[in-house]
């Protein structure tokens, strides 16, 4: 008898200490097809700014992208649906002239580490790490990753995605953005 008594006791214990939630934002997956491209949040630029030091390709500059699409893919080594996109990331920038990808290491890492790291998950485009502190300002800081942004050859976020995308998801919706 005193047992569900002391159960129910307890979960409202827990209940009362937790965090009030935040509203969950209103984030709907959709195929490119049904929704046009999500505008961003007020206050970030449709046409965003990037420039970063990569581990082994140079200096990347978003902005003379123009012409191409472009991948930006926020990342970490210890995100298990990240590494699974590395391949499918690879292939794709390989397999189109018209896309480049560039993945943002989003984590504390030292360049010697994720060196080390990339021998054993190569990825065949560049790689910048950033500074967790001082993310990119034109791009919104992730709250999960991985997240990872599709920029148009005019330099125009096309789409933004959080969470696992594949190069047929991108291809699908690159299609739909060029109207073929």
């Amino acid at each position: 008898m005193k047992t569900p008594l002391i159960a129910c006791l307890l979960a409202a214990t827990l209940v009362a200490c937790q965090p009030a939630a935040e509203p969950a934002p209103a984030v709907a997956p959709a195929p490119a097809e049904e929704a046009p491209a999500q505008a961003e949040p007020p206050g970030m630029p449709s046409h965003p700014r990037l420039v970063v030091d990569t581990l082994d390709h140079g200096a990347f500059d978003l902005a003379q992208q123009r012409g191409h699409w472009v991948v930006v893919n926020f990342w970490a080594t210890w995100c298990k649906p990240c590494l699974k996109e590395i391949p499918d990331l690879t292939a794709f920038d390989a397999a189109r002239e018209d896309v480049q990808v560039i993945g943002l290491a989003y984590e504390e890492i030292e360049p010697a580490d994720m060196r080390a790291f990339l021998e054993n998950h190569p990825a065949g485009y560049p790689i910048a790490l950033l500074d967790v502190y001082d993310p990119p300002a034109d791009f919104d800081t992730p709250r999960g990753l991985p997240m990872t942004y599709l920029v148009d050859p005019q330099g125009k976020v096309a789409k933004k995605y959080l969470g696992p995308i594949t190069s047929q998801e991108l291809a699908a919706d690159i299609a739909a953005a060029s109207g073929g």
